[in-house]
């Protein structure tokens, strides 16, 4: 399903369509298929909503703790991490969300926009252009592509 969802994401043109499908595939990486284990995921959700950053990393770390297999807790620890202002620790559980999910769009979007803050542009850019790959049609995608390209012209960077 995830795959045939992917497929369909890649050909998708309509940003209704975009979200409608980004949603589906949302629906599947936050069921763990083990009741505990969602709850703690929605724990560390709510958490974080509460701005409460410091609990969320604790729900999403017991998860990883208990089965690290588990991508969205790789991810949301690493959303909670960067809300901290944990650019580096955030980037190892992006890194850690994308072994275990290479598609995972929401990981990237936050790689390149991490890379992006640090002034990394050429990093920002090659991840966007994985984005690309993945969601040709994404909206912000193309505005994202083209600042990256400035801010590396700007710095005599862009060859």
């Amino acid at each position: 399903m995830l795959d045939d969802l992917f497929a369909q994401l890649r050909t998708a043109t309509a940003p209704a369509e975009i979200e409608a499908l980004q949603n589906g595939i949302w629906q599947l990486w936050l069921s763990t298929g083990d009741a505990a284990l969602d709850k703690e995921l929605e724990a560390g959700m709510r958490a974080m909503q509460a701005g409460d950053h410091t609990l969320a990393i604790a729900h999403f770390t017991q998860i990883i703790l208990l089965n690290p297999d588990v991508t969205e807790a790789w991810n949301k620890r690493a959303t909670a991490r960067y809300l901290r202002g944990e650019y580096r620790a955030s980037l190892a559980d992006i890194a850690e969300t994308l072994r275990r999910e290479p598609r995972h769009f929401g990981a990237l979007w936050g790689q390149a926009g991490i890379f992006q803050q640090l002034g990394e542009y050429r990093r920002a850019l090659r991840v966007v252009g994985r984005l690309s790959a993945i969601c040709p049609h994404l909206p912000g995608l193309q505005e994202r592509q083209f600042s990256l390209r400035e801010q590396l012209e700007d710095g005599g960077l862009l060859e």
